[in-house]
């Protein structure tokens, strides 16, 4: 396990900022995660952050002082993300140390104090890492059954599902941030009968998909591949991902080659990469394979990805249409589910990844591909939590995907798939008995109308 439980992780730890200290906090002391944010009367981007509490501390404004050993500068955690863990882990030790509740170095500087603590609410954020490339995963089976189930019920899991974990490339130009506003997207769809003419217009079955997105932080030189015992040394931390889908569109153009316009054109990230020192304790067994499923093959198979390659992050979906904004009401939660029911591994999907010899650049991002249990109400996308088959109850209910059973919103509306207007919020968090709830804060779009053809 390549981040061990430290004294940055205790409990126990308070901090002099008094709302970290708040239980339910997503941002305590033990959290420290990093973050891009954008002055919204200027738009000016500052340089890389934290948060604790309700305060965003200047990196780099903290970093000319001589409290830190560190240079931190620019808005990018490339550099950063580059650095050996035992030095990101050094500077992690020493903000816990700075901001620890009766150390007096930050707290009674108060013209320093003045210029790196900034009270939240007056900044929007940018994307928290620059993503060359961006690479979608499907490595949760639970999802992966459930939409083979619509469409193939007597073969649910291609041959190779078992064996790789299957990924496409994304495209890297539309991940936006938390808050951007998504445009309706516009394409192809089937034809109503075979042979015939496909329409054209806007999407009508607009969905979301509840994933969690790893960054790359070290990458590796082309023609060389990462082991699974390096592969989270590669890796800076993990944020919230929607990955928007177009499920009309994608149903007409998926074959041959997978997903094209009904996935590039908006994939939304929150604001946070919450640190894979911050994680260390909240890992877990990686989900136990069925007997009789295959072992995964050498190159990505390890005694520590088996006994900690999961993480225990609960993921939940909210949505509040326009019409619920505009009486108050607060938005209604559809569904919850838990990132350590992964097939696959954040480490196998880097090795993967990189076993042909593909390089990886800071920065860049890996979805996990949506989250989904077993039960109806963790199912991690519309397509799946409206729709009325069970291939897991026994015996397995699998009735015709066009069988929906929608969701009822407080103001009677329904939604099989998102409506104009819909706002989508995603947030996720760490649990544990004996530490401190962390959180990845959240993840927000609100769709709009598509534009005129």
């Amino acid at each position: 396990m390549p981040y061990a439980i430290d004294e940055t992780h205790d409990p126990n730890l308070k901090s002099w900022v008094e709302s970290a200290n708040d239980p339910q906090s997503d941002f305590p002391i033990q959290n420290l995660p990093l973050c891009v944010p954008r002055g919204t009367e200027f738009g000016a981007i500052l340089p890389a952050c934290t948060r604790i509490g309700d305060y965003l501390v200047d990196l780099e404004a903290l970093s000319d002082s001589d409290l830190l050993d560190e240079t931190l500068s620019g808005p990018d955690w490339d550099h950063y993300g580059t650095w050996e863990p035992e030095r990101r882990l050094a500077l992690r030790k020493r903000l816990s140390e700075l901001f620890s509740e009766g150390n007096p170095e930050l707290r009674d500087n108060e013209a320093l104090r003045g210029r790196v603590m900034i009270p939240m609410g007056d900044y929007e954020f940018e994307v928290p890492f620059y993503a060359q490339d961006y690479t979608d995963f499907y490595a949760s089976i639970n999802h992966a059954t459930n939409v083979g189930s619509m469409f193939r019920p007597d073969n649910p899991l291609l041959p190779n599902y078992k064996h790789i974990p299957i990924g496409y490339h994304g495209r890297a130009s539309s991940i936006v941030p938390s808050g951007t506003h998504i445009k309706r997207p516009i394409g192809q769809q089937a034809p109503a009968e075979d042979g015939g003419q496909p329409a054209f217009g806007p999407c009508k079955l607009l969905d979301y998909e509840m994933e969690m997105g790893a960054i790359i932080g070290r990458g590796n030189k082309l023609g060389e591949s990462i082991s699974i015992e390096e592969a989270e040394d590669h890796i800076l931390g993990m944020c919230i991902l929607n990955d928007w889908s177009a499920r009309d569109l994608q149903k007409w153009e998926y074959v041959p080659l997978g997903p094209f316009l009904a996935k590039n054109f908006a994939s939304t990230v929150s604001p946070y990469i919450v640190t894979m020192e911050a994680l260390a304790p909240f890992r877990c067994a990686v989900a136990v394979r069925p007997e009789g499923d295959p072992q995964p093959l050498p190159y990505m198979d390890s005694a520590t990805n088996r006994e900690s390659g999961g993480f225990d992050i609960t993921l939940e979906v909210w949505l509040a249409s326009a019409q619920m904004r505009e009486q108050g009401m607060e938005p209604i939660r559809l569904s919850k589910g838990n990132f350590r029911d992964m097939y696959w591994t954040i480490a196998q999907m880097v090795t993967h990844h990189t076993v042909n010899g593909c390089n990886l650049n800071p920065g860049d991002l890996l979805g996990s591909g949506t989250v989904s249990g077993t039960t109806r109400d963790s199912r991690g996308s519309l397509l799946e939590l409206t729709w009325d088959g069970d291939p897991f109850a026994n015996p397995p209910v699998l009735v015709p995907g066009t069988q929906r059973t929608p969701i009822v919103l407080p103001t009677g509306e329904e939604r099989k798939f998102i409506a104009d207007g819909d706002e989508i919020i995603m947030k996720a968090y760490c649990e544990r008995e004996g530490y401190r709830r962390i959180g990845f804060g959240e993840c927000r779009g609100i769709i709009e109308p598509a534009h005129s053809s």
